[in-house]
């Protein structure tokens, strides 16, 4: 039964999701409360002078109505871009039925209240006009906001890969994680923590063409592979400007390290003596490369984390 104020029909949309929302995430919503059960005898409407009580084991379950004008975006929002074409369909939907799925909020100074999940939901229900959304309020930490805003954009509708990244590197250095840590709060293996992060490397122009979908995140990650800037720039606009398969733009990147190692073959058993050395008690990829007199040395890192390791083995 959908919710109701007057003559405004409360939101139901189509974010509910058949997959589980993560250890964080679904600690805030309540187990027995469900879209069939949401009625008239599981949620109230209260004076606006105290649109939400303090938080007490007692309101823990509770749905309220609120203001969206009341309800602060998260800070932590990983998601910078909202499809106008996915937002005017859940508008569609929210004018059919009504909102099923309430927005999880914790309360903030002023009887004001921050976003914790469910930002599609509020940004339509402003662009409707709605006078209150239905809301649950829950006590988290900026920590938890972050993971709980990021399970429920991973989850509920996909972020760019870009997106993505950011939003775990944001995670790692605002609360001093490590990739461990941060894997593990998120629930995903640390190569999968890694590989995305890696794509923070990327040129800028690169990154937008992922943005974009002018390239696949396999297409990117396969750049990722190639070393130099300037040959994964080449490899990049061949992929974008000849609509290259995954498989077509593997075969590039063989024929660019083949002419690479043809290179390599030329370049002195001490330099790669050397690189072989550093690479190993570094942990990471080294190269050594010649400018007439002088020459460039570059040390490949690919995380906050891993900068910090490299600093400090240099250091000793």
């Amino acid at each position: 039964m959908p919710f109701s104020s007057g003559n405004n029909p409360f939101i139901h949309n189509d974010e509910n999701s058949s997959h589980p929302l993560g250890r964080g995430l679904s600690s805030l919503i309540p187990k027995k409360n469900n879209a069939a059960s949401f009625g008239d005898n599981h949620h109230q409407s209260i004076s606006p002078a105290s649109y939400f009580p303090k938080a007490s084991a007692g309101v823990a379950n509770q749905i309220f109505q609120v203001p969206p004008s009341l309800v602060q975006i998260n800070p932590y929002q990983p998601r910078k871009e909202f499809e106008s074409q996915a937002l005017e369909s859940l508008k569609n939907s929210i004018r059919e039925h009504g909102i099923i799925q309430p927005l999880i909020v914790t309360q903030t100074m002023g009887g004001r209240y921050e976003l914790v999940a469910g930002e599609r939901r509020l940004r339509a229900a402003k662009e409707l006009n709605l006078k209150t959304v239905p809301v649950i309020m829950r006590a988290a930490k900026d920590s938890e906001k972050l993971e709980l805003s990021l399970i429920e954009n991973i989850q509920r509708a996909d972020l760019n890969p870009i997106e993505k990244a950011n939003a775990y590197a944001q995670l790692i250095a605002n609360f001093n994680l490590t990739q461990e840590e941060a894997a593990r709060r998120l629930g995903i293996a640390r190569s999968t923590l890694n590989n995305s992060l890696r794509l923070l490397n990327l040129p800028v122009d690169i990154q937008q063409g992922l943005i974009a979908g002018k390239i696949s995140e396999s297409q990117a990650k396969l750049i990722l592979s190639v070393d130099g800037e300037k040959d994964r720039e080449k490899i990049f606009h061949r992929a974008k400007d000849g609509n290259l398969t995954v498989k077509d733009t593997e075969h590039e990147i063989k024929k660019i390290k083949v002419k690479a190692h043809t290179r390599n073959l030329k370049k002195e058993p001490r330099l790669l003596s050397w690189e072989s050395q550093l690479s190993s008690a570094l942990g990471t990829k080294v190269s050594i490369r010649r400018r007439g007199h002088g020459g460039l040395l570059e040390i490949e890192f690919y995380s906050e984390e891993e900068l910090q390791n490299i600093v400090t083995s240099l250091l000793r």
